[in-house]
């Protein structure tokens, strides 16, 4: 048996076994050490949301799980999530113990699409997933869905289309108002140019938006934006367009 071989293996598993032991206990926090704060990180997303770090800090008070002042053996990670996770306004949450004596919370908002103002006098938001959402005090530039809107309607249609639309920086700052019309086709409102655009059912919409965008850089930029009242894109390969 090759003594000086098996001596060198043993070696290097001892050191092997020692370097794991400290790295681990080298990252794992003090738990006896004070919770300095929290640290709360909101996710960005294409549109912010209507949570801020404030907000979130004033939530753990209120609901009396802010660990500052805890020792960390006393966090509870797990009911920091969990009450955080039941909120309205909240997707995700994931909470860790830092190695600077803090708290960090990282946090998945819901996002905001568009917002219902429909003929029933309701006046909601619709998450990025089809979702009604609570009204809020915080301004929000999101375009505006009026007339003939159910929350099924609204999560089945026009959810894609706002999605969509956010996505696009040209029809996000140029589409303001969506009205849906009695038999759920609908009117586009414009930012730029004194016309409606009728888009017809909720159906194609981009191919309407891609053909509509080549009548503006084409048509509209060379004669003018307010030729016309009323612009027709609802059928393939043609826009119908009504003088003033």
């Amino acid at each position: 048996m090759n003594w000086k071989r098996v001596a060198l293996v043993c070696t290097g598993v001892l050191l092997a076994g020692y370097m794991v032991l400290a790295l681990t206990a080298f990252n794992k926090p003090d738990e006896d050490q004070i919770c300095q704060g929290v640290n709360i990180h909101l996710e960005e997303d294409i549109v912010d949301g209507f949570l801020t770090a404030n907000d979130v800090q004033r939530i753990l008070t209120l609901d009396h799980i802010n660990p500052q002042g805890l020792s960390m053996t006393q966090v509870n990670l797990r009911l920091i999530e969990e009450t955080l996770q039941a909120k309205e306004l909240i997707d995700s949450v994931e909470c860790y113990k830092g190695q600077d004596g803090r708290v960090c919370i990282n946090i998945c908002q819901r996002i905001p699409v568009i917002r219902v103002m429909n003929n029933r006098g309701e006046n909601y938001y619709v998450d990025s997933h089809g979702k009604p959402m609570p009204g809020t005090d915080y301004p929000c530039n999101l375009i505006v869905a009026t007339g003939d809107v159910s929350k099924p309607y609204a999560e089945k249609w026009l959810t894609p289309i706002a999605n969509m639309v956010l996505r696009d920086p040209f029809w996000k700052s140029q589409i303001v108002q969506l009205n849906v019309l009695a038999d759920g086709s609908i009117e586009m409102i414009p930012r730029v140019g004194d016309h409606v655009v009728y888009l017809g059912q909720p159906v194609d919409i981009e191919k309407k938006l891609n053909r509509l965008r080549k009548f503006y850089v084409h048509g509209l930029n060379v004669i003018g934006w307010n030729k016309y009242k009323r612009i027709n894109v609802e059928f393939s390969n043609q826009i119908v367009c009504k003088r003033k």
